[in-house]
């Protein structure tokens, strides 16, 4: 019987023999591309753009890029276990992502000074790291490699400077080289069953896109084969079985036999679908499908992120409790990039309702009021506070990490897809893309979303031009309406994208109303408990509020189809609230006959607890148990 490493070589020969013809005719080296492309240029106004303002000038343009790459110099590679080598990487996509939204030439100097730094540092050999070269490939050294090869791409993506996609390479190379003289075996590097190490397998994959050099592809592939070797993290055949329970629960939760964490296991996934464009192999796009699917429906909780201590354990069943370390960043910011991956290659509505309620949530919650820091942890009840210095880095994971989620939607707000456009988000702005004829095309969107659920859209056409318009509609709006200058767009169907197909010209408006009536929402039978949303938003007590009251138990005034009214605060003059609203509850009462209504405060879960001083506020509120009940 042959071993995993003697395997491991044969695979990289056969590789090489049986696939040598299978993608030669494809010149662009894509077997698949995506359905949905960004607009061509965004410019937003209002919230989102107060927020993305804020990230770039208090958190991105703030960093000491310098200190970022100092564990890198030669002298400093003595590291044995830690990560420091990451914090470059994650730091500097966050600026590229910026870059594109805001092309600044204050960013583009950073972004300029931070590649030339980083690439001083690389040895004749191709490494760039900090790790001691007797312990090259163990703990978080791929893991960091990788991160420097993501963002040495990233920059190259947008200015094609040679230098940095050569120095993307000579990493690649130096890893390959590295591994061979090991034993070629890339998953039982690191920890987490590999997945942490071979999630390297989306600066591969895009290092083929960019080169076309066959070695690339050919290790991609090997890393997906190892992935279902018994050491391995077995994501294409565990793509059915839940994340929370793929795999034993190991007796150190941090280690190498642990296959549930979740950040890396989708970062993974992420290269899975890049090599799924690569060579159209349905099966990486079934099982990256069936994943995200599962996590959806297993893990992620109401405000649109899940995982306890960095692992998925099956939370979205019991997030009405306390839970330990509740829904990272990273992870937040991963799910967010996974999703808006497969937004993009399908075009699905469901994929865009995810996202939306994420970025609103989980993400601008963890963002601090101004953007200065970001949470590390983020429950649903409970208190929002700051993560802590990892590495000695001045900064945590999160902090790098966070502003890479807040920039990736902007540009795919309106999308161009190959008959028309798409409208996947909707926010105050202008986004410019190019028809499918090529031609220019303007759409604004008018709207003070997501507090109103009015959208207002005007199209300015370089000329008259025959497509579809795809327009999301939520799923929570179950009662819409669709015009196109003021004539009414029937079949509009929740969940779905409300397609108008007609010869398009300058001065024609789209109008969109959707419901925004409060919702309640419960989980639990013995255990029961309620939320309520607005639109994407989830509201929240808080008890800058309702000071020690936010602890009663409230039955929500609502009727028969469990609508709860809602009204808004226009006079709100609270410390960093974005949306304020009045609703009727019932307090707990152990008298005979209960009280009449009171009125408690709601505010938006990303402001919940977000003010200059942390305070105690719950998405969650508890519901009296009676036995006597249907």
């Amino acid at each position: 019987m042959c071993t995993l490493k003697a395997m491991s070589r044969i695979a990289f020969v056969f590789i090489c023999i049986f696939h040598g013809n299978i993608f030669a005719q494809n010149n662009n080296r894509q077997a698949v591309n995506d359905v949905l492309d960004p607009s061509q240029t965004v410019h937003l106004k209002g919230y989102l753009a107060d927020k993305l303002s804020d990230c770039l000038n208090n958190r991105i343009l703030v960093q000491d890029a310098d200190r970022l790459i100092e564990p890198f110099k030669p002298a400093n590679r003595t590291e044995t276990r830690q990560w420091q080598s990451e914090f470059w990487g994650k730091w500097f996509m966050s600026a590229v992502l910026a870059y594109k939204y805001y092309p600044d030439a204050r960013l583009k100097k950073v972004l300029d000074h931070a590649v030339s730094g980083l690439l001083a540092t690389q040895t004749p050999d191709g490494y760039i790291g900090n790790y001691a070269a007797d312990h090259r490939l163990e703990q978080w050294d791929i893991w960091g490699r990788k991160y420097c090869m993501l963002g040495l791409l990233a920059y190259y993506d947008i200015t094609k400077d040679k230098k940095s996609l050569t120095g993307a390479t000579r990493i690649a190379d130096n890893l390959l080289s590295d591994l061979h003289k090991k034993d070629g075996i890339i998953v039982t590097k690191g920890n987490f069953r590999g997945m942490a190490a071979s999630s390297v397998l989306e600066p591969v994959c895009l290092l083929y896109k960019y080169t076309g050099s066959r070695k690339y592809l050919d290790f991609a592939l090997e890393i997906v084969r190892q992935w279902e070797t018994p050491e391995g993290p077995h994501l294409i055949s565990k793509a059915s079985v839940n994340v929370g329970a793929r795999f034993p629960k190991p007796k150190n939760w941090y280690s190498p036999e642990q296959g549930q964490k979740a950040y890396e296991m989708m970062s993974c996934y992420e290269g899975l679908i890049e090599l799924y464009r690569l060579t159209g192999n349905e099966s990486y796009k079934k099982a990256a499908e069936e994943t995200w699917k599962n996590i959806r429906d297993t893990e992620i909780n109401i405000v649109g992120s899940g995982a306890s201590a960095e692992m998925w354990f099956g939370g979205k069943a019991i997030q009405t409790n306390p839970i330990v370390h509740y829904q990272e960043t990273c992870v937040t910011v991963t799910w967010l990039k996974f999703t808006e991956q497969l937004l993009r290659l399908t075009g699905e509505a469901k994929y865009a309702d995810e996202a939306e309620r994420t970025y609103y949530n989980a993400l601008l919650a963890s963002m601090s009021g101004h953007g200065t820091s970001w949470a590390k942890y983020t429950p649903l009840n409970g208190q929002r506070l700051p993560g802590s210095q990892q590495c000695e880095m001045g900064l945590n994971c999160c902090e790098a990490n966070g502003p890479r989620g807040l920039f990736n939607i902007p540009m795919h707000m309106v999308m161009e897809r190959k008959e028309g456009l798409q409208v996947n988000y909707f926010a105050d702005g202008t986004f410019k893309l190019k028809s499918p004829q090529g031609n220019n095309v303007t759409l604004t969107q008018h709207t003070g979303y997501p507090k109103t659920g009015i959208i207002d859209m005007d199209i300015d056409f370089q000329k008259p031009e025959d497509l579809a318009i795809k327009i999301r509609i939520p799923g929570w709006s179950k009662n819409t309406k669709l015009s196109v200058n003021g004539i009414a767009v029937n079949n509009v169907q929740p969940g779905q994208y409300a397609t108008i197909k007609r010869t398009w010209k300058t001065g024609d408006k789209i109008s969109l109303e959707l419901d925004m009536r409060g919702r309640v929402i419960e989980t639990g039978i013995s255990n029961r408990s309620i939320a309520i949303m607005r639109g994407p938003i989830v509201l929240a007590r808080d008890a800058r509020f309702e000071g020690a009251g936010i602890e009663a138990v409230l039955k929500p005034v609502t009727d028969s189809n469990s609508h709860i009214e809602l009204s808004e605060i226009s006079n709100n003059t609270a410390d960093d609230v974005y949306m304020l609203f009045k609703a009727k509850f019932i307090p707990e009462s152990y008298t005979e006959n209960a009280k009449g209504p009171v009125s408690i405060t709601l505010c938006d879960y990303a402001s919940a607890g977000n003010g200059h001083e942390s305070s105690f506020y719950k998405v969650w509120t508890a519901q009296l148990f009676n036995p006597g009940a249907n």
